[in-house]
């Protein structure tokens, strides 16, 4: 079978594509704003000491870990809604979103309760040190109900997106982030004389920040959509209209949980080397979601183009739309991640003066365009595989990397062997190129045609997903 042929199109009139800018340079800014705050509130937490610095870091991936498990809604729907408005079935997009909604609300929910009851048993699984630990469960308690409210945005935000209302949605994130700044720096810091609340300041501005953002995306739900959720939109679990989101969603999630449990584990490694070096990996980290920034717009723009694509049946426009950005995101995460690594000392210093970790920050920071170049493929090949419809192949690639590569090869070389945190680093490259291929393989050799024609098939012959 040629590939032409394995890749025909629906003859039916599409609706019109989705196009790339549109659509990629909103998603930049809200994720260039939103990875800025993670930076200041990093700063803002380095500048209070290292230990606190060090806590906001180990919180964080608390709560990333725990973001996940949402994320089984918010990127299942996105990718449903969009290939329904890409097959031009409005019902079935607006019947996965009132059904996301009330899911959103049950496992942010229970999220939240996590947090807020599991706080130092969480924190522990991450090796904190004892100078750090004090500092961190009280922060994660404080932050716990924005979880809840990070539920319902990303979902909501989810849906806009894929209702092609990029714009308006990243009005509202910036507005969020924005406030959330405005707010933290006093709050953190202190103003006018008084000694500010440390920590705690900046869990409170995070909440005022997420209660906003909350009403103004309920606002563009009304506005762009025409419709907001209500009665019981907000608590009903619908499992008959939730299971093509979950068919998409709950792979994508065992994906993350599988990737989080491994990196969470190699923080472990991390915790191990003391307070420096733990400092030191969540100072490098911050740099690099900038680096990240260019690859993961490409792989979200991708994600909502796709669907779209595969939606319409236009399959060889959504295979030539993924060699193209895939491409790109090569070549731009090559060039960041170089010119971070070339001024690697200079952005440490944001962080802290001590002389050892802006070394060692240094030195990572070149491996790191191993490390982003490899991750690419994997920012826009997963994306691109889970709107197709392929949802299941990133984890069975990912399984097994995850665990011997990722988790095995940061405690092989970082403290088996001695590397430290170069070691560390080595693992995290080597298991983003070997997924990044694997993936490759699986798109390049059209193994996702299967389950992308068999999405578009129920859809144009029932009118809805079932």
């Amino acid at each position: 079978m040629t590939t032409r042929h394995a890749l025909r199109d629906d003859p039916r009139p599409p609706p019109p594509a989705p196009r790339l800018l549109p659509l990629a340079v909103p998603l930049f800014a809200e994720m260039a704003l939103a990875i800025g705050m993670g930076l200041v509130g990093t700063v803002l937490a380095a500048r209070l000491g290292d230990a606190q610095g060090a806590a906001f870091a180990l919180v964080n991936q608390v709560l990333a870990m725990l973001f996940v498990f949402f994320r089984i809604i918010g990127a299942g729907v996105g990718v449903v809604v969009a290939q329904a408005l890409g097959g031009n079935k409005r019902a079935a997009a607006d019947a996965a979103a009132r059904a996301a909604w009330g899911a959103s609300s049950w496992i942010g929910g229970i999220c939240m309760l996590l947090a807020a009851v599991l706080a130092a048993p969480l924190l522990g699984v991450m090796n904190a040190p004892p100078e750090v630990l004090p500092l961190a469960v009280p922060l994660l308690q404080w932050m716990a109900p924005a979880v809840l409210l990070d539920a319902w945005n990303s979902t909501a935000a989810s849906v806009l997106r894929s209702h092609l209302h990029a714009r308006p949605t990243m009005v509202v994130n910036i507005t969020m982030q924005v406030v959330h700044l405005a707010l933290a720096v006093p709050l953190m810091g202190g103003a006018f004389g008084w000694d500010g609340l440390g920590l705690a300041g900046y869990a409170l501005a995070l909440l005022a920040a997420r209660t906003l953002g909350l009403v103004l995306f309920l606002q563009a739900w009304h506005t762009r959509l025409g419709g907001v959720p209500t009665g019981a939109d907000w608590w009903q679990w619908r499992q008959r209209a939730l299971a093509p989101v979950l068919h998409i969603g709950l792979p994508g999630a065992a994906e993350n949980v599988a990737w989080r449990a491994a990196y969470v584990f190699s923080i472990s490694v991390v915790g191990s080397m003391g307070t420096l070096a733990l400092a030191t990996h969540a100072y490098t980290m911050q740099l690099i979601h900038f680096i990240l920034l260019f690859a993961a717009t490409l792989g979200l723009a991708a994600e909502i183009m796709v669907g779209h694509l595969v939606g319409a049946g236009r399959l060889h426009q959504a295979n030539a739309l993924v060699r193209r950005l895939l491409g790109r995101g090569l070549l731009m995460a090559l060039a960041v991640s170089l010119v971070v690594a070339l001024a690697g000392r200079w952005l440490m210093g944001w962080f802290t003066a001590d002389a050892q970790i802006i070394a060692a920050g240094a030195t990572l920071l070149w491996l790191t365009i191993a490390l982003e170049t490899g991750r690419t493929f994997n920012l826009v090949l997963v994306n691109a595989l889970r709107a197709a419809g392929d949802a299941r192949f990133p984890v069975q690639a990912g399984a097994v990397s995850f665990a011997l590569v990722m988790a095995g090869g940061s405690w092989l070389l970082g403290a088996h062997l001695g590397w430290g945190l170069v070691g560390v680093w080595v693992a995290y490259a080597a298991d983003e190129w070997l997924r990044g291929l694997l993936n490759w393989w699986r798109w390049s050799r059209l193994g996702w045609l299967p389950a992308a024609r068999q999405m578009h098939r129920r859809l144009h012959q029932s009118g809805r997903f079932r």
